[in-house]
């Protein structure tokens, strides 16, 4: 069940929609821990200060941010709620773009967004018209310590809020660009029916983690003492690029 972590309002033109907003997806690996390698007893982690020679607790610490070589302005927790920005309460629209302009490379977390009891009826009419227009809000909000560029969508019932990256944080790819091969009219037909061929809809029940099932599996198997071998690295040969696409085009037909 999702647990909301954060209140606020919506701030719309000069509407305000109080919401409430959780966390929209969460992953559970498998847990690991370190162990002492002669015992196999998870050890405990201390903090240790050279300056005064003494182990301490997490209690016992605050955040201190280095302004210069060994000199620090230091931060109680309760000073990150005081951060002097409106977004810290309010998810602050800035304009709505078409949700095809937004680069999926731009998407960071996905929350949820749903009214307190005051902000149904505005909720239920900023959700409305997203859906009839096509258009996602652009939004700042903070959280977690820093302020996230966002955009909001109609998703069911409520809305869904996304991260997104700014443009600073994406890397370049100019140094990975290789050389552009030239390709055949033959080469594009047979690689746009192999696209064909493979086309289907996307039902996420139908995808699973198989490395955590495999994952689990290795577990049992080395309960019970039996021995696990790597997998092989796949070997790449260069073959006649129309054969392979001839042959794929076949396979999947048959699938």
């Amino acid at each position: 069940m999702a647990l909301p972590f954060w209140k606020g309002v919506i701030s719309f033109g000069m509407v305000a929609i109080p919401v409430k907003m959780s966390v929209a997806t969460e992953t559970k690996p498998l847990s690991f821990h370190y162990l002492h390698k002669k015992c196999l007893t998870r050890p405990k982690q201390v903090l240790y200060c050279p300056e005064d020679e003494v182990y301490f607790n997490i209690d016992e610490t605050v955040r201190g941010y280095e302004y210069a070589k060994n000199q620090f302005v230091v931060f109680e927790e309760g000073d990150f709620d005081k951060v002097p920005v409106k977004t810290t309460h309010s998810i602050d629209i800035i304009g709505f773009v078409n949700a095809r302009e937004i680069d999926t490379i731009y998407f960071g977390g996905s929350h949820y967004l749903e009214p307190e009891e005051l902000g149904a009826k505005p909720f239920a009419l900023l959700k409305t018209v997203l859906e009839k227009t096509g258009m996602v809000g652009i939004a700042k909000v903070s959280f977690q310590k820093r302020e996230h560029l966002c955009c909001l969508r109609p998703l069911d019932k409520i809305l869904a809020l996304h991260t997104l990256h700014y443009k600073q944080d994406i890397l370049p790819t100019d140094d990975l660009a290789p050389a552009q091969p030239k390709l055949t009219a033959a080469e594009l037909e047979m690689a746009t029916k192999l696209v064909d061929a493979m086309t289907t809809s996307f039902k996420p029940d139908e995808y699973r983690d198989e490395y955590s099932l495999a994952l689990k599996r290795m577990v049992e198997a080395k309960l019970k003492g039996v021995e696990i071998k790597a997998t092989e690295i796949p070997k790449v040969e260069i073959a006649d690029l129309m054969k392979a696409l001839r042959a794929s085009v076949a396979a999947a037909g048959k699938r």
